[in-house]
């Protein structure tokens, strides 16, 4: 990495809004997220990583799909988006709050404190009450990922769940009952996020959404052959509707097979060149999957998230097009769907 390039792209670093959009946290319980601890993304971490947003996931496992255990998958959720609201109001020396709209996320930058937004993994969570994504809304949740490993009442996964049942495919793509759920998305303002979901659901995702779709933590199979990636021809789909992939750090999608210790931002960027190149500077952005999966070598946590800066910078490119990278395009499309919203 060239040293004289370091001042300037970490200056443009810390002054740029630097979004990261899926980070998982520990429940039911878990170190605390205002001392720097064994997490990998905590507040004293992304004040020393120079990240001002951070989109906390209330995951839901998959589990055998009875009511009982959607509805606990639901609660738990909901117990999740609570916790994490609560932080606004607990005692720390880091100032921060809660930014559930495009705007909040920016005025928190310009006020020089942390934003944390609230977001949803799994619609399993839903079962078959469509009331329940309201709800998710109502706790400031901004997304939902469709799927996770497995399918549910809503959608096809990218990876099926033998051990639950599953076949290689249930709905074709989105049931009836997704295609509701995403209606549902498009009027309370919440974005579909098609990570997880099979290349038969993330398509049809996008032919039925009304605002553009999102894949919040996905490579590219281009340079990765992994389930979890996109093709070329979904990445030409996202940019189509106007939609943004997060390239994000999780070793595998990185590198065929390899561990985090075989990984370092040089491949990350790698990524993201590919689809930039491929869809346009407008469509693509960066993500962790940090506590769920993700870091690497030189990204182990975000107090090394500067490391991303300086390896672009190194490869050309300026402000405007890092801003887009680290949170302008993501903004974009919330703001379209905030826009949608009845």
């Amino acid at each position: 990495m060239n040293d004289a390039l370091q001042p300037d792209a970490l200056s443009i670093h810390r002054s740029i809004v630097t979004m990261d959009t899926h980070i998982d946290i520990p429940w039911p319980t878990g170190p605390d997220p205002f001392q720097d601890g064994v997490r990998r993304v905590d507040l004293p971490k992304m004040i020393r990583g120079g990240v001002s947003a951070a989109c906390f996931v209330a995951y839901v496992p998959q589990t055998t799909r009875t009511v009982a255990s959607e509805d606990a998958a639901y609660g738990r959720a909901i117990a999740m988006l609570d916790q994490i609201n609560r932080m606004e109001a607990m005692p720390s020396p880091i100032p921060m709050r809660i930014a559930n709209r495009a705007d909040a996320v920016v005025a928190a930058k310009r006020a020089g404190v942390l934003a944390i937004v609230p977001c949803v993994e799994n619609g399993f969570a839903v079962g078959a009450d469509l009331g329940r994504i309201v709800e998710f809304r109502r706790r400031g949740a901004i997304y939902m990922t469709m799927t996770h490993n497995g399918h549910n009442a809503l959608a096809d996964s990218c990876n099926p769940r033998r051990d639950l049942g599953d076949r290689e495919t249930e709905h074709g793509g989105l049931s009836p009952l997704g295609r509701a759920a995403i209606g549902v998305m498009n009027k309370v303002g919440m974005l579909v996020d098609v990570a997880h979901t099979s290349r038969d659901t993330m398509v049809q995702a996008a032919e039925v959404s009304r605002s553009p779709i999102v894949s919040t933590h996905s490579c590219v199979s281009a340079i990765c052959d992994h389930s979890r990636n996109m093709t070329d021809w979904q990445l030409d789909v996202i940019r189509d509707v106007k939609g943004v992939i997060q390239i994000t750090a999780v070793s595998a999608f990185l590198k065929a097979n390899a561990r985090p210790s075989e990984v370092t931002v040089v491949d990350f960027a790698d990524h993201i060149d590919h689809a930039v190149r491929r869809i346009g500077i407008d469509h693509v952005g960066i993500s962790s999957d940090f506590d769920g999966g993700g870091g690497f070598s030189d990204w182990h946590d975000a107090s090394q998230s500067p490391n991303i800066t300086m390896e672009l910078v190194r490869r050309g490119y300026d402000r405007g097009a890092l801003e887009k990278l680290w949170g302008g395009n993501f903004l974009r499309v919330m703001r379209v769907a905030e826009g949608l919203a009845d």
